[in-house]
């Protein structure tokens, strides 16, 4: 589950997402996608939810996909209206829907469930879980948070697996990255965080609270 604790208080993007890679049990291939939510500016229809990725074997194309029911906020298709609020948990999942692999999204405050869109991709196993964020504005901006929650997979056998805990990364300076962000784990989560101090070293273990 992904909710933002602490919002963005600049019209720039920010993306929060699980990211999976889709695979035939053979190696090689690596295409991969990704789901979250989006904020693109502090109004409420800046909003959004997105469900896309790209080819593997280096061609970078981008995946097909269907057209959704939630209005598009771009030209791309995978960009999707969708007024989430600060400070309420969403659950994505994804999941097989006949050949097409389908994200959903749920709204915990409400219990209402929305398909985002079906994509055409690769592989009957979904591989490679990871949940990261994207953001596009500058170091110095106000800090914003968000706590992922609730993380788990089905296996091919029907177990369910939970992570005891999760490898942090940060991108490099020289990327592009800044070094002003940090994770760390509450009571609830494993929180993501803008323009604080780093607590926690690129290459750590974060265990996830049970």
């Amino acid at each position: 589950m992904c909710e933002v604790v602490v919002a963005p208080r600049v019209d720039r993007l920010y993306f929060w997402a699980l990211q999976v890679g889709f695979s035939d049990g053979r190696p090689g291939g690596g295409a991969g996608a990704h789901t979250g939510l989006q904020w693109h500016g502090r109004s409420r229809r800046a909003r959004a939810v997105n469900w896309g990725g790209y080819e593997g074997g280096g061609s970078g194309r981008v995946l097909r996909g269907t057209t959704s029911a939630l209005p598009p906020f771009d030209s791309g298709g995978n960009t999707l209206r969708y007024r989430w609020e600060p400070g309420s948990p969403y659950r994505f999942r994804v999941f097989r829907a006949g050949d097409a692999w389908r994200s959903e999204v749920t709204d915990l405050a409400t219990g209402e469930t929305t398909g985002i869109r079906d994509l055409h991709a690769p592989g009957p196993y979904l591989v490679s879980p990871v949940v990261w964020s994207e953001v596009f504005a500058s170091c110095r901006d106000p800090s914003a948070a968000v706590r992922w929650t609730g993380l788990e997979a089905v296996t091919a056998s029907g177990a369910t697996v939970r992570p005891a805990d999760l490898t942090v990364s940060y991108q490099a300076a020289r990327d592009g990255g800044c070094p002003n962000t940090t994770v760390a784990a509450d009571a609830l989560g494993v929180l993501q965080v803008t323009n604080r101090e780093r607590l926690v070293a690129h290459g750590a273990v974060v265990a996830v609270p049970s």
